[in-house]
């Protein structure tokens, strides 16, 4: 492996380097994109009770907010409940923003790695085939093995970008796929806390039917 790996050239140690920082990114992202995570089950069904039974309290609030990010999002619910429904909704639109833009973190850098490392790849490709035409305009084509090293050069690099880019390139989309479904539903949880607090909204079976999974 060593000597494969050094045969493809100086290009190999970003290519490298890429590939170790994606396992590792797409690992965390894995861990910290878990439905059961981000909105745990019957979460708003419990902050509905609390309500309900008017057992809100600091702690309580605080329990909320630490429980997950979608927990962030309904603690600051809770805590301005007296505000107005305008109020109500700035604060918890704002929260939002930042759950949603942590929920997104290090796909920028992923994207990035799946762009470069084929990049990365098809240069190391340009520079294997400049050294097969500086060892032909030397000794020419008479002995195979001169050639060798910059056409393998070639070949390792582009064959290292495409296999670190293109599944950088999948779990990028997975991952943004999957920001963009769970804002969704952080989006609809926060909107029925909304509109219960404000009573805007039956509160019966039917809530509790559609999102009992939230």
């Amino acid at each position: 492996m060593f000597e494969l790996v050094k045969s493809g050239g100086w290009l190999m140690v970003p290519i490298l380097a890429c590939s170790v920082i994606a396992m590792a990114l797409v690992a965390e992202r894995l861990w910290t994109l878990r439905r059961k995570y981000v909105i745990p089950p019957n979460l708003l069904q419990q902050v509905r009770q609390v309500l309900q039974h008017r057992e809100i309290s600091t702690d309580k609030v605080r329990l909320v907010s630490e429980s997950s990010p979608l927990g962030r999002i309904l603690a600051v619910g809770l805590a301005n409940r007296d505000q107005g429904r305008e109020v109500l909704k700035e604060s918890i639109e704002e929260t939002g923003r930042h759950v949603v833009h942590e929920l997104g973190r290090y796909l920028n850098m992923l994207g990035t790695i799946a762009a470069i490392t084929p990049l990365l790849g098809l240069l190391g490709t340009v520079i294997g085939m400049i050294k097969v035409f500086a060892a032909i305009t030397s000794v020419g084509v008479g002995d195979p093995t001169v050639l060798a090293g910059g056409i393998s050069e070639a070949l390792i690099t582009t064959a290292a970008g495409l296999t670190v880019g293109i599944p950088s390139l999948m779990f990028h989309r997975f991952f943004r796929a999957r920001v963009t479904e769970l804002t969704v539903n952080m989006e609809q949880a926060s909107l029925h806390l909304v509109e219960f607090i404000q009573g805007q909204r039956e509160t019966g079976p039917a809530i509790q039917e559609e999102f009992g999974n939230i």
